[in-house]
Parts: C-alpha cells; sequence; structure tokens
C-alpha cells in the first residue's frame, strides 16, 4: 500500500507540525522499503531472504541498535511516541503475505491481510499523532485502513492481476456469477457490476466506522487524515459510478483536486 500511495499520502502529510511529519515519514519509509522487497518481481524464495534480512534489521532497530538512515529515523520516531514494537512485526507479517498468498477464499481472510498492511500503519499514525479515546479510537483508525486498502484493491484490480494476485474474495465473485476467467478477459457484464457494487458498500461501511477517528485527533493530525479520507472516499465514488473503469485503467484524482481537498480539510480542522 504504502509506495503506490507516496503520492496521495502527501497532500496529508504536509498538513502535520514538522516533529510529527518527520516521524511519519520514517515509519512510511519502513513500510515502503518492505513493499520494494515485494514488489520487485525477485524470484519467490529470494524475496523471501530478503524480507528475512529486513526483519533482522528491525530486530536490531528494536534493540537498540539501529543501522542505516530508514531505521535510525524509526528508531528516533519509536523512542520520541513510544510506538508499540509490534506493530512494525505485523506490518512485516503483512508485506510477506504476498509473497505465497495470490488469492482470498473470503473476506475474513482478507481483512485480516488489510489489517496487517494497511489498518497497522494507521495505528502507528495515531502513536505519532497522539489521540483521546483508548481502544475504541484505535478501532477506528484500525477500520479507516480497511477502508482505505479495500479501495486500493477496487482501484488495482487490473493491476493486481499482472501480478497474478486477486483480492476480491473467491467465495463472492462466486455467489455473483462472476469467474476468474471472466476478470482475465475484462468482461464488465452486471455480474461484474454486482460484484463491485457488494464490495463498494463494504468499504463505504468502513469508511464511516473510520471517520469517527477525526474527533479523537488534534486539528492538525484531523487534517492530515481528513485529506486522506476524502482522497480514497472520492476515489470510491467515481468507482461506484462506473465500476468498468478499472478494468481499463487507474483511477486517480489530480494535483489540483487533492489541493482543494488539503485546503478543505485544514480550514475544517481550524473550526471548534
Amino acid at each position: 500500500m504504502t509506495k503506490r500511495e507516496a503520492r496521495n499520502f502527501y497532500y496529508g502529510f504536509m498538513l502535520l507540525p514538522a516533529q510529527q511529519r518527520r516521524a511519519i515519514y520514517a515509519a512510511y519509509a519502513f513500510a515502503r522499503e518492505c513493499d520494494d522487497i515485494v514488489d520487485a518481481d525477485l524470484p519467490g524464495e529470494e524475496a523471501s531472504v530478503r524480507l528475512a534480512a529486513y526483519r533482522e534489521s528491525l530486530d536490531r532497530c528494536l534493540a537498540g541498535r539501529p543501522q542505516g538512515p530508514v531505521f535510525l529515523a524509526l528508531r528516533d520516531a519509536i523512542d520520541r511516541y513510544r510506538i508499540p514494537h509490534d506493530y512494525f512485526y505485523r506490518l512485516v507479517e503483512g508485506v510477506e503475505t504476498d509473497l505465497s498468498v495470490r488469492r482470498y477464499a473470503n473476506f475474513e481472510e482478507l481483512k485480516r491481510y488489510c489489517y496487517l498492511v494497511a489498518s497497522v500503519v494507521g495505528l502507528v499514525s495515531i502513536e505519532i499523532f497522539g489521540y483521546r479515546g483508548g481502544g475504541q479510537t484505535r478501532e477506528y483508525a484500525a477500520d479507516l485502513g480497511i477502508a482505505l486498502q479495500l479501495t486500493n484493491i477496487l482501484r488495482d484490480v487490473q493491476e493486481d492481476l499482472q501480478r497474478d494476485r486477486i483480492y476480491l474474495p473467491q467465495e463472492e465473485m462466486a455467489r455473483f456469477g462472476y469467474g476468474e476467467a471472466d476478470l482475465r478477459a475484462g468482461v464488465a457484464n452486471d455480474a461484474f457490476r454486482r460484484v463491485m457494487a457488494f464490495q463498494v458498500a463494504r468499504a463505504d461501511e468502513y469508511y464511516e466506522s473510520g471517520r469517527r477517528l477525526l474527533p479523537c485527533l488534534p486539528r492538525r493530525a484531523r487534517a492530515c487524515v481528513g485529506v486522506m479520507a476524502g482522497i480514497y472516499s472520492t476515489i470510491l465514488d467515481d468507482i461506484r459510478r462506473e465500476p468498468e473503469g478499472v478494468l481499463k485503467q487507474r483511477i486517480g484524482l489530480s494535483a489540483g483536486q487533492k489541493l482543494a481537498l488539503a485546503g478543505r480539510e485544514l480550514v475544517r480542522s481550524l473550526v471548534p
């Protein structure tokens, strides 16, 4: 998620205070390096070896012996904001999933994956932002992460298929009568539209829960998260209107649209 979404995240991160922004960049640099290992199209065994070595670098970092600029910055962020170590291991676990899992039988399997690769990033982020509300707020952050990742999955159906990855739950595709062969052939029939409508409705539910995170955050962080939620929910709306579009091209927002969202959320954050 982190590598492909860097251009979208930037418009939220730029609203943060400098110290928090540096910490967020460190956490996302760590996540991006993990992603790079998996997405480098290396033979499976070589990618596994590299990811294991990266986990060992994380071990050293968390033991107080960071090496290299990313881990030095990450260690500073962890110490400064007391970020739980387990979050970083969960993220590596999620990235590692892409080395062996190419299909998801049902939503429960997919939800676990989304939690590891996206919710955990959100949980790290709110430790940096600061928040009120305890465990309930963490649930909101986790749900927003799932909403963002579900949006990515719908937007990137074609791109993921080229890597022989299908994240749409197999059980749900079968329920609506849409098969993998249809997807590979780019068939945009009623069955496809029903599959997509079902996925969009589920993402809506996670956005509804995830947006409850915003009042629990400090103002600048609220604006940051509001921008990211706004960008991705707008992409989801585009998919809702024209689901077959994901079979043709990657749906996204222009820089101008993202800047407008950033300005709107910054103004909203200033309102008591």
